[in-house]
């Protein structure tokens, strides 16, 4: 094929390749080979999100907090603060869904970045189709609090062996010797009392008569 033969081929490819963009095609024609189709984002249909997610949820504002403060808005159909499974505690997130999408529109408009005990709120809308299948699950759950001090009353009065009580002994003797040095360094004439039950008294000897 000739110099010219290859010019005016290249130029008849151009001249078909912007025909089919000034007709609204839905590739660009890359050079030196195929076209490469373009797939376009499909976009979440308007009107139909009733789901938001709530971040930065202040220390305070728990489950009946929030549906008293976003009841307001409209009618809620259900709500969940997500928690840690061991402790219990807040995560500082958490979902609400209305019955009504038009009201979730407009909190997620309205409660975006409001300013909530020193917390700027995270609003923001989810799609139907990203909302999670069990994302639900065991949303009505009541959370009853840890009684941290009954469990710390548990653990302290636990039945040791003599192994873990002759460890938990010399911890303390550890620290008290410590406490001993920072107070002679200070220059403080402290006399520290002796600690009672450091020294296991020695076993009973029995004579049994014949």
């Amino acid at each position: 094929m000739g110099t010219k033969a290859k010019k005016a081929m290249n130029k008849n490819l151009k001249k078909a390749n912007s025909k089919k963009l000034s007709d609204g095609a839905d590739f660009l024609p890359l050079e030196g080979g195929a076209a490469r189709e373009i797939h376009e984002e499909k976009q979440p249909r308007e009107g139909t999100a009733k789901v938001l997610y709530i971040g930065r949820i202040p220390h305070g504002f728990y489950e009946k907090e929030m549906n008293g403060y976003f009841g307001q808005f409209g009618t809620i159909k259900r709500l969940r603060i997500a928690r840690n499974k061991k402790t219990g505690q807040s995560k500082h997130y958490g979902f609400v869904e209305f019955e009504s999408p038009e009201v979730a529109k407009i909190v997620a408009d309205t409660m975006h970045n409001y300013l909530l005990f020193e917390h700027l709120l995270q609003v923001h809308l989810i799609p139907p189709e990203h909302v999670h299948p069990k994302l639900w699950r065991g949303f009505n759950y009541r959370y009853k609090p840890l009684d941290t001090v009954q469990i710390e009353k548990e653990r302290h009065d636990k039945e040791r062996t003599l192994e873990e009580h002759n460890n938990l002994v010399e911890k303390i003797l550890k620290r008290d010797k410590k406490r001993r040095k920072m107070i002679e360094a200070a220059g403080i004439d402290y006399e520290c009392p002796e600690i009672v039950g450091n020294v296991q008294p020695a076993p009973k000897k029995i004579k049994f008569e014949d």
